[in-house]
């Protein structure tokens, strides 16, 4: 009897194995999902480039987001520049100009899919005389970013305010925006010119130490409405790109839903900062992040402003580039 009863239980088993195939149902619908997802590099810049990523990357992480992501973030730009060159990345968020340096670099092989930040620079002072840009005439302003974005941009600004970097102001650049967050809340830089989240933690440290000109504010006022400070974008290989157009697609939906996330609840995100290492203290993100200007502008709302601000730094300095402008197959077209 026994026998026979282990005969009849496999048997109703092996039927009811058969209706559930026949019916379509599928044994671990999960798993089966988690497999068409599409396996993506993304190279992360810890500080303003990368703050817009931090809820992809905890919906990541909570296995939510609709492609599976590997994640990497790196402090210094050229990281990620490296990571897109060699293909160990498929998609980055760096400095605009280091995009298309990199278009030219690897002969066309990336695309700005959309642009992440605008200005994160600031003046400060520790003091009460500056209360415009004219005002820095006469000044030593500290810096950093020699030979980047943030030189390019000081020298415009001054020069479009009438005032000669190379006469009427003198510029130091130091190595890093550590050593000048120290020469800032030391009172060695009197003046300086700041990225954030630097910006924030300057305040903090020395109450004496004032914002005093958004960098973004001053561009808009003397570019006459031909290019806006544009310095963070988000990048992709462009055979990367051709070969997985959904999963690009389901990335930039995301991403753009990632930053108004992190734009609608700040408190919220400045935890992710440092939960996932962009930022790392909670109070120095939460006062950055609306510092930030994040944003995200694709299409070709994208392509007729940041060619206009590749324009400006082109006219200045071709090298800044990459030695040309790019052409129109930089620009992401969905």
């Amino acid at each position: 009897m026994k026998k026979f009863t282990a005969i009849l239980l496999s048997a109703l088993l092996l039927v009811s194995l058969l209706t559930a195939c026949g019916q379509g149902v599928a044994p671990d619908s999960s798993s089966e999902a988690l497999a068409e997802k599409a396996n993506v590099n993304v190279v992360a810049i810890a500080g303003p480039t990368g703050v817009g990523l931090v809820q992809l990357m905890e919906n990541n992480k909570n296995n939510e987001a609709a492609n599976n992501y590997n994640f990497t973030v790196v402090t210094d730009p050229q990281q990620a520049v490296a990571s897109v060159s060699n293909k160990s990345a498929d998609i980055a968020a760096v400095p605009t100009n280091l995009a298309s340096t990199l278009y030219k670099k690897t002969g066309g092989n990336v695309q700005v899919l959309a642009v992440n930040t605008l200005g994160v620079l600031y003046m400060l002072e520790n003091g009460d005389s500056i209360k415009s840009v004219a005002d820095l005439r006469g000044k030593t302003i500290y810096t950093s970013g020699q030979g980047a974005n943030p030189e390019y941009i000081l020298r415009y600004v001054l020069q479009k305010n009438g005032i000669d970097p190379d006469k009427d102001v003198t510029i130091e650049f130091v190595a890093d925006n550590d050593t000048l967050a120290t020469l800032v809340t030391n009172g060695t830089a009197k003046v300086a010119m700041v990225p954030e989240p630097k910006v924030s933690a300057c305040l903090k440290a020395n109450t004496q130490v004032k914002n005093v000109l958004n960098m973004t504010e001053e561009w808009s006022k003397v570019s006459d409405g031909n290019s806006t400070l544009m310095m963070g974008c988000v990048i992709a290989r462009k055979d990367f790109v051709q070969n997985n157009a959904d999963a690009i697609k389901k990335f930039l939906a995301e991403y753009e839903a990632s930053i108004n996330a992190v734009k609608a609840d700040v408190p919220t995100a400045a935890q992710l900062c440092v939960t996932h290492g962009i930022i790392p203290k909670a109070p120095i993100a939460q006062s950055a992040i609306p510092n930030c200007n994040l944003t995200f502008v694709k299409g070709g709302e994208m392509k007729a402003q940041l060619t206009g601000y590749l324009k400006v730094l082109f006219d200045y300095k071709p090298a800044a580039i990459g030695g040309a402008m790019p052409a129109d197959d930089f620009y992401y077209a969905e």
